[in-house]
Protein backbone atom coordinates (compact mmCIF):
# COMPACT_ATOMS: atom_id res chain seq x y z
CA UNK A 1 0.00 0.00 0.00
CA UNK A 2 3.04 2.26 1.09
CA UNK A 3 4.38 1.76 -2.78
CA UNK A 4 0.78 2.71 -3.94
CA UNK A 5 0.80 6.28 -2.68
CA UNK A 6 4.25 6.72 -3.16
CA UNK A 7 3.42 6.05 -6.74
CA UNK A 8 0.52 8.17 -6.89
CA UNK A 9 2.59 11.19 -5.36
CA UNK A 10 5.13 11.05 -7.82
CA UNK A 11 2.96 10.79 -10.87
CA UNK A 12 0.76 13.85 -9.37
CA UNK A 13 4.32 16.06 -8.86
CA UNK A 14 5.45 14.68 -12.22
CA UNK A 15 1.76 16.25 -13.89
CA UNK A 16 2.09 19.39 -11.76
CA UNK A 17 5.67 19.84 -13.13
CA UNK A 18 4.45 19.44 -16.64
CA UNK A 19 1.74 22.05 -16.09
CA UNK A 20 4.50 24.66 -15.37
CA UNK A 21 6.14 24.32 -18.77
CA UNK A 22 3.59 26.61 -19.96
CA UNK A 23 5.23 29.65 -17.89
CA UNK A 24 4.33 32.81 -17.23
CA UNK A 25 3.17 35.53 -19.28
CA UNK A 26 5.98 37.74 -19.89
CA UNK A 27 5.39 41.61 -19.51
CA UNK A 28 7.35 43.94 -21.35
CA UNK A 29 6.68 42.48 -24.82
CA UNK A 30 4.64 44.86 -26.08
CA UNK A 31 5.73 47.04 -28.93
CA UNK A 32 7.62 50.36 -28.32
CA UNK A 33 6.71 52.88 -31.31
CA UNK A 34 7.35 50.49 -34.22
CA UNK A 35 10.08 48.30 -32.62
CA UNK A 36 9.73 44.75 -31.32
CA UNK A 37 11.29 43.71 -27.89
CA UNK A 38 14.78 42.10 -29.20
CA UNK A 39 15.40 38.59 -28.88
CA UNK A 40 17.28 37.30 -25.79
CA UNK A 41 20.94 35.45 -26.64
CA UNK A 42 18.82 31.96 -26.29
CA UNK A 43 18.52 30.48 -30.02
CA UNK A 44 14.38 29.88 -29.09
CA UNK A 45 13.42 33.51 -30.46
CA UNK A 46 12.98 35.20 -33.93
CA UNK A 47 12.29 38.86 -35.18
CA UNK A 48 11.95 40.10 -38.40
CA UNK A 49 13.68 43.18 -36.88
CA UNK A 50 16.80 41.24 -35.05
CA UNK A 51 20.03 42.73 -36.24
CA UNK A 52 21.53 38.93 -36.30
CA UNK A 53 21.14 36.14 -38.82
CA UNK A 54 20.75 33.30 -35.44
CA UNK A 55 17.31 35.16 -34.71
CA UNK A 56 16.70 37.45 -37.92
CA UNK A 57 13.22 36.36 -39.92
CA UNK A 58 11.58 37.77 -42.88
CA UNK A 59 8.31 39.98 -42.09
CA UNK A 60 5.42 38.95 -43.80
CA UNK A 61 5.23 41.05 -47.42
CA UNK A 62 1.70 42.21 -48.36
CA UNK A 63 0.41 44.37 -51.47
CA UNK A 64 -2.68 46.77 -51.40
CA UNK A 65 -4.94 48.02 -48.20
CA UNK A 66 -2.46 47.76 -44.91
CA UNK A 67 -5.49 47.27 -42.74
CA UNK A 68 -6.90 44.41 -45.35
CA UNK A 69 -3.96 42.57 -44.65
CA UNK A 70 -3.74 42.41 -41.09
CA UNK A 71 -7.13 41.86 -41.10
CA UNK A 72 -6.31 38.30 -43.27
CA UNK A 73 -3.64 37.84 -40.89
CA UNK A 74 -5.81 37.89 -37.92
CA UNK A 75 -8.29 35.19 -39.98
CA UNK A 76 -5.50 32.93 -40.30
CA UNK A 77 -4.22 32.84 -36.99
CA UNK A 78 -8.30 32.64 -35.89
CA UNK A 79 -8.12 29.19 -38.21
CA UNK A 80 -5.15 27.83 -36.41
CA UNK A 81 -5.55 25.54 -33.25
CA UNK A 82 -2.27 26.48 -31.76
CA UNK A 83 -2.53 30.40 -31.98
CA UNK A 84 -4.98 32.71 -29.43
CA UNK A 85 -5.04 36.31 -29.68
CA UNK A 86 -4.40 37.84 -26.54
CA UNK A 87 -3.82 41.25 -27.11
CA UNK A 88 -5.20 43.26 -30.06
CA UNK A 89 -4.43 46.82 -31.20
CA UNK A 90 -5.12 48.52 -34.67
CA UNK A 91 -1.38 48.05 -35.67
CA UNK A 92 -0.55 44.80 -33.38
CA UNK A 93 -0.93 41.40 -32.10
CA UNK A 94 0.11 39.48 -29.22
CA UNK A 95 -0.60 35.72 -29.45
CA UNK A 96 -0.55 32.61 -27.89
CA UNK A 97 0.95 29.43 -29.78
CA UNK A 98 1.19 26.35 -27.91
CA UNK A 99 2.78 23.24 -28.87
CA UNK A 100 1.30 19.77 -27.12
CA UNK A 101 2.37 21.96 -23.17
CA UNK A 102 4.54 24.27 -23.80
CA UNK A 103 3.04 28.07 -24.39
CA UNK A 104 5.37 30.69 -26.87
CA UNK A 105 4.83 34.66 -27.58
CA UNK A 106 4.18 35.82 -30.53
CA UNK A 107 3.66 38.80 -32.17
CA UNK A 108 2.94 41.01 -35.38
CA UNK A 109 3.44 44.69 -35.95
CA UNK A 110 1.75 46.36 -38.84
CA UNK A 111 4.39 48.78 -40.84
CA UNK A 112 1.86 50.58 -43.23
CA UNK A 113 4.88 52.27 -45.35
CA UNK A 114 6.90 49.73 -46.11
CA UNK A 115 3.98 46.99 -46.56
CA UNK A 116 5.13 44.59 -44.43
CA UNK A 117 4.64 42.58 -40.87
CA UNK A 118 6.91 42.47 -38.53
CA UNK A 119 7.32 39.21 -36.30
CA UNK A 120 9.06 37.99 -33.25
CA UNK A 121 7.98 34.57 -31.52
CA UNK A 122 9.87 33.71 -28.38
CA UNK A 123 9.84 30.48 -26.32
CA UNK A 124 8.51 31.36 -22.28
CA UNK A 125 10.46 28.60 -21.20
CA UNK A 126 14.38 27.11 -21.63
CA UNK A 127 17.36 27.73 -24.04
CA UNK A 128 16.22 25.92 -27.56
CA UNK A 129 13.33 25.03 -28.99
CA UNK A 130 14.91 23.31 -31.76
CA UNK A 131 13.64 25.64 -34.48
CA UNK A 132 10.09 25.48 -33.78
CA UNK A 133 9.56 29.12 -33.27
CA UNK A 134 10.79 29.69 -36.77
CA UNK A 135 9.00 27.06 -38.19
CA UNK A 136 5.98 27.62 -37.26
CA UNK A 137 6.21 31.73 -38.12
CA UNK A 138 6.82 30.42 -41.56
CA UNK A 139 4.15 28.09 -41.53
CA UNK A 140 1.59 31.17 -40.45
CA UNK A 141 3.48 33.46 -43.75
CA UNK A 142 2.67 30.77 -45.86
CA UNK A 143 -0.90 30.19 -45.06
CA UNK A 144 -0.89 34.53 -44.88
CA UNK A 145 0.53 34.19 -48.58
CA UNK A 146 -2.27 31.70 -49.88
CA UNK A 147 -5.26 33.41 -47.96
CA UNK A 148 -3.42 36.92 -50.27
CA UNK A 149 -6.32 37.90 -52.97
CA UNK A 150 -5.27 36.79 -56.81
CA UNK A 151 -3.72 40.01 -58.80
Amino acid sequence: MHTIVWRILAVAVGLLGIVGCAGERRNGLEVQGNVLAACPDSPNCVSSQADDEKHRIAPFPFNGDPDAAFARLKLVLAQRGDATIVEELPHYLRVELRTFLFVDDGEFLLDRTDKVIHVRSASRLGYSDLGKNRRRMEDIRMQFLAAAPKQ
